[in-house]
């Protein structure tokens, strides 16, 4: 269903008349009210909106409807139309998250073209929340939040080597969530009844990594006032988790490699071997490569590690994941918390997508849950963000990101984002399209505006 926005009656019939020819279901109200009532309960494949419900508005008032629609219906494609010809009012819209924008008198052909184009884009994301379901039906990826095709890939890779008894390294990013992908692997293996357990080797020392590993005997030194069951043991019939696998002492590299080869350990203060059947997943935030090209890293260690490698690229070259787990963390906190929902506006997720997050999710996540705390509002805006961003980064990162949005427009924006995105898919006008949410025809008068040339 297409749902129709406009004050003026010969408007309403006319779209009316156009789309039912072409085979669309519609519906037709007069005013924002009627039209937040329909959106509260029901979810249109577009809405055509008009901008000025009165003689005296500027658009204002559909820029505030377009602003409650995407409260209700955040992923449902909106039109503005409008007999104000303005440029800037357009972008605004555009900025508030509008998929195209036409004039009064329309072209229908350009209409109908825009209409299809948003339907096609509709459908593909709803298939792909669909295809993500489906893998979280048929495999246990809790908490792994994300749609992007980099992460589609690994979780991917997750489904086929879990089953395995295969050794893992997981390398990337401080913050980018190898734990997650760690806790994925043994929640879809064999080994999902038995226990995971998670070592932080950069927080073991090296004078009790043996007795934190293997554990230790009552007596076998000084303060051992009682047994102690080492990791490796907890682990036995499961999985364990060599978190920071790259931080570990050469001494206490060789030891870790015995127990890799055989399966077997010795317990402080008994001479007994033990026998254990755990699989390894390691994981890393240092090039153990070259690690390993300067000796500060085992050779053979880091084969019997690494039978398969899974990389987990940093969030900035994942940016589609940034908006689905920005919600994630706003919805969280807001329930831990006990307030209402929280909802991110379309310019503040416009503001975050462009940090440069070196710190990952895991700064994400923190910024999402401080703006909230701190500001106590319900709709955050971009200057929430940017004033909480301030406080968690250093001088230098936080000016710079400051400073790239200083002073530009809106147009400056968009006319920033088109080139980018022609730049990324290498003028492919049909992919810059999709990434900018945009019909073709849209892209092409952005084009035509800012006399933007396409080789």
């Amino acid at each position: 269903m297409i749902l129709i926005v406009d004050d003026d009656a010969a408007v309403r019939s006319s779209l009316n008349f156009l789309l039912k020819r072409a085979g669309f279901e519609t519906e037709a109200v007069s005013g924002p009210d009627e039209a937040i009532e329909i959106v509260r309960s029901t979810r249109p494949q577009v809405i055509i909106m008009d901008m000025n419900f009165s003689l005296t508005t500027t658009g204002q008032e559909g820029l505030q409807l377009l602003k409650q629609v995407k409260i209700f219906q955040p992923d449902v494609p909106v039109i503005l139309i409008t007999a104000w010809g303005s440029i800037s009012l357009a972008v605004a819209g555009m900025q508030a998250g509008a998929f195209d924008f036409v004039t009064k008198p329309w072209n229908n052909l350009m209409l109908l073209n825009s209409i299809r184009t948003a339907i096609e884009i509709g459908e593909q994301k709803e298939e792909n929340k669909v295809t993500l379901n489906r893998k979280e039906a048929d495999h246990n990826f809790n908490y792994i939040i994300g749609q992007s095709k980099p992460l589609m890939e690994i979780l991917s890779t997750v489904s086929r080597i879990a089953p395995t008894n295969a050794s893992v390294l997981i390398t990337g990013e401080s913050g980018t969530g190898k734990e997650l992908i760690a806790e994925a692997i043994h929640m879809n293996s064999k080994r999902n009844k038995s226990p995971f357990v998670k070592v932080n080797l950069g927080g073991v020392s090296q004078s009790l990594f043996e007795s934190e590993m293997f554990g230790h005997k009552k007596g076998a030194f000084t303060d051992a006032f009682m047994d102690r069951t080492g990791r490796f043991e907890m682990a036995d019939k499961g999985t364990i988790f060599l978190d920071e696998i790259g931080d570990l002492d050469l001494s206490c590299q060789v030891k870790l490699l015995r127990v890799l080869q055989d399966q077997t350990f010795e317990v402080l203060g008994d001479s007994r071997p033990r026998k254990v059947d755990v699989r390894i997943v390691s994981a890393t935030n240092r090039d153990l490569r070259t690690m390993v090209a300067g000796r500060s890293f085992r050779e053979d260690l880091f084969y019997r590690i690494n039978l398969i490698t899974i990389h987990l690229p940093p969030l900035r070259e994942r940016k589609e994941d940034i908006p689905l787990l920005a919600n994630y963390f706003a919805g969280k906190q807001a329930e831990q918390n006990g307030m209402p929902p929280v909802h991110i506006t379309p310019e503040a997720m416009v503001f975050l997508e462009k940090l440069p997050y070196s710190g990952n999710i895991r700064e994400l996540k923190n910024l999402v849950e401080r703006t909230i705390l701190v500001s106590g509002k319900q709709a955050l805006q971009a200057k929430d963000f940017e004033a909480q961003y301030s406080t968690i980064t250093t001088p230098s990162q936080s000016t710079q990101v400051i400073n790239s949005l200083e002073g530009l427009t809106l147009e400056e924006l968009e006319k920033q984002s088109i080139v980018q995105a022609l730049d990324k898919y290498e003028g492919n006008l049909s992919h810059v399209a999709v990434a900018l949410g945009i019909s073709r025809a849209a892209l092409y008068r952005r084009l035509e505006k800012y006399n933007i040339e396409v080789n």
